[in-house]
């Protein structure tokens, strides 16, 4: 049974500064299961570039294996793409960022495709900070393969099958900031009113930015039994606060009470907004952070929000001091300049 989407959409649809509507960022009609938390996380998605009023061409998505990794489909039809082998993709990433430091990159993976065989490609995209932005679409489970436990799954829960997990979870927002990562934050796949302003500060921050997204299995992992489920998610979400997140371009204003907001200026002269429910939090301080998700972790609480963010990141670019142009675009004789600078270069060692 084939699927397609009409073509027709009424005309009188919002449009952004690019003269283009919601259609324009669209992708496919999703396959995954009615319900699922990924296809909002989709939305979210282009939600936030449609108000960023970025070019779909000018993005490049990125994903592995799992239910997650298929949904680069449903966004971003016009866009670039490349859907590698299973816990990979921070290495594809990495290489397409190296050959073109021009575009705009977006990761999409899962919890198996990250915490489990991925994890070490993960681990060493975090602290390289390459310059993109990584979602996992967490629902605990292996969705594809009949959701048998992840690796994030919690200690005790327990999905359709009934038999509660008996390991250790691997909270990914945590391991991030162990390794350096300058943007963290974790957010819930039904609510968009946290999560789209949390990516448009991702897509602007200058290095690597995680999104943990907590994203429900609605056909294995979504019982009562379940941490990762609707129902006990709804009961348990404890926020840093409000985000929100002002382009550039847009008058700088804020309604929250003097000593409960924090502003953090981005490279690009964009603000990221956060009301503090905690006061406890340091967004500048990933001890803090750290901290700070133990402690909700103890209460059995999951801490959403902006968590963790450096305004003065150095992405990887920088750090290693490559050329401002991207390497598609070098000629031959950019890449072989002659014998004579050979020479020079290597008569700067002796």
């Amino acid at each position: 049974m084939s699927y397609l989407k009409p073509d027709f959409r009424h005309p009188d649809l919002p449009i952004n500064d690019l003269g283009y509507t919601k259609k324009n960022y669209e992708g496919t009609i999703s396959t995954l299961c009615a319900g699922c938390g990924h296809d909002s996380i989709s939305g979210a998605i282009v939600q936030a570039i449609f108000e960023l009023s970025i070019p779909p061409h000018s993005v490049a998505k990125m994903s592995g294996i799992g239910c997650s990794s298929k949904t680069p489909s449903y966004f971003l039809g016009d866009s670039h793409g490349f859907n590698s082998v299973h816990g990979r993709m921070p290495s594809v990433a990495t290489g397409a960022n190296m050959a073109n430091r021009e575009m705009i990159y977006i990761g999409v993976s899962g919890d198996g495709d990250t915490a489990s065989i991925g994890m070490g490609q993960f681990t060493h995209a975090v602290r390289r900070n390459l310059n993109m932005m990584y979602i996992v679409e967490n629902n605990g489970c292996y969705g594809l393969t009949k959701g048998q436990d992840s690796a994030t799954s919690d200690v005790g829960s327990a999905s359709k099958k009934g038999e509660p997990n008996p390991f250790e979870p691997i909270d990914l927002a945590s391991v991030a900031l162990q390794l350096g990562a300058t943007f963290v934050a974790r957010s819930f796949s039904g609510d968009k009113k946290q999560l789209i302003p949390l990516i448009k500060a991702a897509i602007s921050h200058q290095g690597f930015a995680f999104i943990d997204i907590i994203s429900p299995c609605v056909t294995f992992n979504n019982t009562a039994k379940s941490t990762k489920g609707y129902e006990y998610i709804r009961e348990h979400l404890a926020a840093t606060g409000t985000v929100d997140f002002v382009p550039m371009k847009e008058e700088i204003t804020t309604s929250y009470s003097a000593g409960h907001s924090q502003e953090v200026t981005m490279h690009d002269g964009s603000v990221v907004h956060l009301h503090k429910a905690d006061d406890r939090l340091d967004i500048h301080s990933s001890r803090s952070a750290l901290g700070l998700i133990k402690d909700y972790r103890a209460q059995d609480k999951v801490l959403t929000g902006l968590l963790y963010l450096d305004p003065d990141s150095q992405e990887l670019h920088e750090s290693i001091g490559t050329t401002s142009r991207p390497l598609r675009a070098l000629s031959e004789n950019d890449l072989c300049p002659g014998s004579r600078t050979l020479k020079t270069i290597n008569d700067s060692f002796r």
